[in-house]
């Protein structure tokens, strides 16, 4: 049974398991090389110490094991292992390395985070509903897997197993690839002036919201992952010259587009399997407090559920369009009524 943990770093991940930990009353000790980031850690999480924890995890970058492990080790000789990182067949050769150990150390990879790191950033609920990808050994014992399977549990996440090649070759695919891309056409943003930068919508702030994620976390993910991402950027580029040289050929462009947008519908929905088909019910608002918690207030009224929301406010405009993601019939219900009570509502899109 889990009662006591150590995490050795005080980042956003390894923060934010110290805080959903403690509140399921679980004593836990956060340690950190910068004093400064282990200082916020404890104030948030709690000061304690713990002597021979039950699990010791290491929320560090994969390149920084080598420093830490062997002094852990001999810390806490009876403790299991695990760790947080983004690319686990590196893990896997570093744990070899050490005699023994493959039978307490179990790699893992919880599937969230937010743009913004460090300590401040820190959630309790952060792995709420998010996959929590397990890559053992074949020598990890049964008892340290049931401990990280605990874990797992408590912060309210779902646990996945799969191999180690298999896990960094679907990260590369689903997390590293997309940072990437979002990181490049953000870049391309440098030296527009200001006046143009005021006419971007949703579509440029949903494309670049990752670029804003932390470069020495991600050259660390990069560097560790670099022969799964080097072939899907080779395949990337190959479509950008695909698309270079059909700009006069509308045909071309057009099947460019579309197979992108078949790609997208592979993406499971909220909740897993088939994303779902939405219906899009604009709505002019005035630009000023209160108006979205009408709506909202109305939509409780009503019963109907908001899957999601877009905001488009041009620059100088007294209104701005919001437009809500429902249920084709709440959609038409919510539709209806707020017709009714006077909100300017226009008709629902497919």
């Amino acid at each position: 049974m889990l009662q006591k943990v150590r995490i050795v770093g005080s980042g956003l991940i390894g923060t934010s398991i110290g805080l959903g930990l403690v509140q399921r009353g679980i004593s836990v000790q956060m340690v950190d090389s910068d004093s400064s980031a282990q200082a916020l850690a404890r104030d948030l999480v709690g000061g304690v110490e713990v002597t021979s924890p039950e699990l010791v995890i290491l929320a560090l970058p994969t390149s920084k094991l080598p420093l830490v492990i062997e002094g852990e080790v001999q810390l806490n000789p009876h403790s299991t292992f695990m760790d947080v990182g983004s690319v686990k067949n590196e893990v896997l050769l570093q744990v070899q390395t050490f005699s023994g150990l493959s039978t307490r150390f179990l790699p893992t990879h919880p599937m969230a985070g937010r743009e913004i790191g460090g300590a401040a950033s820190a959630r309790a609920d952060l792995f709420q509903g998010r996959s929590w990808i397990l890559t053992p050994d074949q020598e990890c014992s049964d008892e340290s897997k049931s401990l990280v399977l605990e874990l797992i549990h408590h912060l309210g996440a779902t646990p996945i197993e799969l191999p180690a090649d298999a896990h960094d070759a679907a990260v590369a695919r689903i997390s590293h690839l997309p940072q990437v891309a979002a990181s490049l056409v953000a870049k391309q943003l440098s030296g527009t002036p200001a006046e143009w930068m005021e006419l971007a919508g949703q579509g440029l702030r949903d494309t670049t919201r990752i670029a804003g994620s932390d470069e020495n976390l991600w050259k660390e993910i990069i560097y560790s992952n670099r022969a799964e991402i080097s072939e899907l950027l080779i395949n990337l580029q190959n479509d950008l010259t695909a698309m270079i040289n059909s700009l006069d050929d509308p045909s071309k462009i057009a099947e460019l587009i579309a197979a992108g947008r078949d790609g997208k519908a592979l993406i499971p929905g909220k909740h897993g399997g088939k994303a779902r088909e939405y219906s899009y019910l604009p709505i002019v608002i005035d630009d000023k407090p209160g108006q979205l918690a009408a709506i909202f207030n109305e939509c409780a009224a009503m019963e109907v559920n908001v899957e999601d929301l877009s905001i488009e406010h041009s620059p100088g405009q007294l209104s701005a369009l919001i437009t809500l993601s429902l249920s084709a019939q709440d959609a038409e219900k919510l539709s209806n009524h707020l017709t009714s009570i006077g909100w300017n509502v226009h008709p629902v899109r497919k």
